[in-house]
């Protein structure tokens, strides 16, 4: 394992600490306060500056992610609201969506309230609002490294309609700033379903400030509405309590695995301000959309990049372009995604 600016074996570590949890690992966790009463978290710490609550409250998605103590990423108002007050009509989810590094969207339905079929959808579905079950959580050595692993299962089921399983597995290694996310999503009825699925990052102050800049794999940029400019989609702005949203599709990648890099050259570490870069990775074969949300607003200061399946028109969008993607009884799709932080010291 390097930890620390050196090289160690599990024994030496091991002769150094009361137990492992002194330099990182995991915790479980339950609120206990007003609105987020009862919604559980598992604590992640990497001992090497990376720290992040994956809940299962919610699909185990990712809530508030932190370097040495700085946030990475945006925090809605909402907290981590219990997710027994979502409204599923319309756009009911902006009251209790969380935020933080990840929100999952889907899976059967992503983008805005609308129609398909005769059947209404509120704003991108609801798996983000589905506790996971199964739920497993360890640390564990394998040889001089020291792995976590985090996994579960989250059911989006109704009767006489679908019946479609997440299985999430979260893993990180000490001494490594870097969260892996492996995906499984299968449909276990007897019918075919709709699949919809975006992975909607979310990245906030301080890591954005005027001097952010943002790099992304696409050849081709296209603003969603007409009339939003091209032009600063990769550079930071600062707050504005009027600023409208702004929303890009990338088109024309590199290959199958890209990367979006979002780089701070004056980061705010506890010895001084510093360069950092964080990295998401994923593969356009698995995801072949990628969606940008600049939000540069006072209070919703935060830029969502959201690797996906699909567009956020809605799912009758999906179907007229001949785009929807269907999933046949008993099949599976699989998803991964990396995310890393990179700095003069640390880097994976």
């Amino acid at each position: 394992m390097k930890l620390y600016r050196r090289n160690w074996t599990r024994r030496e570590i091991e002769s150094r600490v009361g137990r492992i949890e002194q330099i990182g690992g995991l915790r479980r966790l339950q609120w206990t306060e007003g609105s987020e009463t009862g919604s559980e978290q598992i604590q992640v710490r990497t001992g090497a500056g990376l720290s992040y609550y994956a809940s299962p409250s919610r699909a185990l998605d990712i809530s508030l992610a932190e370097f040495g103590g700085v946030p990475l990423t945006w925090q809605s108002a909402n907290g981590d609201v219990h997710p027994a007050y979502y409204d599923d009509k319309g756009a009911g989810w902006l009251r209790t969506a969380v935020g933080g590094l990840l929100v999952t969207c889907g899976l059967g339905y992503v983008g805005a309230p609308g129609a398909d079929q005769g059947q209404a959808y509120g704003l991108h579905g609801r798996i983000h609002h589905l506790p996971a079950h199964h739920i497993s959580a360890s640390g564990r050595w394998s040889g001089d490294e020291y792995e976590i692993h985090i996994s579960g299962e989250v059911n989006e089921t109704a009767i006489l309609g679908e019946h479609i399983r997440l299985t999430r597995r979260i893993s990180s290694r000490l001494g490594q700033n870097r969260i892996d996310i492996k995906d499984e999503v299968q449909n276990f009825g007897f019918s075919s379903t709709p699949h919809m699925i975006l992975y909607h990052f979310n990245f906030g102050f301080p890591l954005l400030d005027e001097g952010t800049t943002i790099q992304f794999p696409s050849g081709r940029v296209n603003p969603r509405d007409e009339g939003v400019p091209v032009e600063g989609y990769d550079r930071w702005d600062p707050p504005e309590a009027k600023y409208q949203e702004r929303v890009y599709y990338h088109q024309e990648f590199s290959g199958d695995g890209v990367s979006a890099t979002i780089h701070n050259p004056q980061f705010p570490m506890i010895s001084g301000p510093a360069p950092l870069s964080v990295r998401l990775s994923w593969s356009t074969r698995q995801l072949p959309k990628l969606v940008q949300w600049k939000m540069s607003g006072a209070g919703v200061h935060v830029l969502g990049i959201e690797p996906a399946n699909c567009y956020v028109e809605g799912r009758a969008d999906e179907r007229a372009r001949g785009t929807l993607v269907i999933l046949e009884p008993g099949e599976t799709r699989e998803y991964e995604l990396a995310f890393e932080v990179i700095t003069n010291e640390y880097s994976v």
